[in-house]
């Protein structure tokens, strides 16, 4: 559900100097006070989209979630949002659809799809029933599959005609992955009507201060052999704490630019963000380390983390 450190070893080398990609916000002149003032404004004035985390402490994929939880949880974030984003439909991830329309709030349901044919076949499934059900607004046919090299590019693709086949054709149906997947993956990119890609300048090792431009040459990268199709950029986001990564260093305040670059960008240049995340998740220290467990808007507890210390 986010890059790895070995991102950084297939592109090192993005022109900061190109005047197409600026860095953003100038925050040379502003306190701590007042990026995180900046940083409430643009919440409370709304996002395109966030990513659904799903578990509390102690729960971890895997684990069956409860209705209650995820309601609670969308009550908390429906407010600033336009748009959710869920990774499955099983286990519990199912109620986050259903939940979120009930909000009036839009869908990009994903099927989480990995090297267990059974449990694709279920998530497949799900995604197939959510969106007949009219749950889905953009249906989404795996995450980072082709990195993670659990499934072969005709597995994805017969998976990408099934779901097409099978739920009404008004609903765009994507595959979500790295940006560079888009541009080595071209029958991938093809068979996609939305592309949906995910750019992580952190673990690219992005100073924080090229943060934004490393952003923007990644969308650009992906919207380069998009062939005219929307792109959606599916995850983005700044760790609040944890072990820096190259030139990438984690901090509040680095969280925070971070957030108000992208937002802002989101909004002048009318690219559709989901940002990762909205809840940090202890679980995820697992496969990341302890920066992986910091990542949300809000604490594993449910709280605001950029407001009033």
């Amino acid at each position: 559900m986010s890059f790895r450190k070995d991102y950084f070893e297939y592109t090192n080398s993005i022109d900061y100097t190109n005047s197409d990609y600026t860095n953003g916000y100038d925050f040379t002149e502003k306190t701590s006070v007042e990026v995180q003032n900046l940083f409430v404004e643009i919440l409370d004035a709304g996002l395109h989209g966030l990513c659904f985390s799903m578990y509390e402490d102690g729960q971890k994929p895997g684990d069956i979630i409860s209705e209650e939880q995820v309601r609670r949880r969308m009550k908390i974030i429906a407010p600033h949002i336009k748009w959710i984003r869920s990774f499955s439909c099983t286990e519990g991830n199912e109620f986050i659809p259903k939940i979120a329309h009930e909000m009036g709030v839009k869908t990009l349901v994903g099927a989480w799809l990995g090297n267990y044919d059974e449990v694709n076949q279920k998530e497949i499934k799900g995604l197939i029933q959510l969106a007949n059900d009219g749950f889905v607004d953009i249906a989404a046919v795996g995450n980072e599959v082709m990195y993670r090299k659990d499934l072969t590019e005709d597995e994805l693709l017969d998976f990408i005609a099934k779901v097409k086949k099978e739920i009404p054709s008004n609903i765009p149906v994507g595959y979500v992955d790295a940006y560079y997947e888009f541009t080595i993956k071209p029958r991938i990119t093809e068979a996609c009507d939305v592309i949906l890609t995910n750019c992580y300048p952190y673990w690219e090792g992005s100073e924080i201060d090229h943060s934004l431009a490393h952003m923007k040459n990644m969308f650009y990268q992906a919207s380069g052999v998009a062939n005219g199709k929307k792109v959606i950029i599916t995850e983005t986001g700044w760790p609040s704490q944890g072990e820096s990564f190259k030139d990438s260093h984690p901090s509040r305040e680095n969280a925070m630019k971070y957030f108000i670059n992208s937002q802002l960008w989101s909004k002048e240049a009318k690219i559709d963000i989901f940002y990762f995340s909205s809840f940090d998740e202890s679980w995820k220290t697992g496969p990341e380390g302890e920066v992986g467990a910091h990542w949300g808007i809000w604490d594993k507890n449910e709280n605001l983390k950029y407001n009033d210390e």
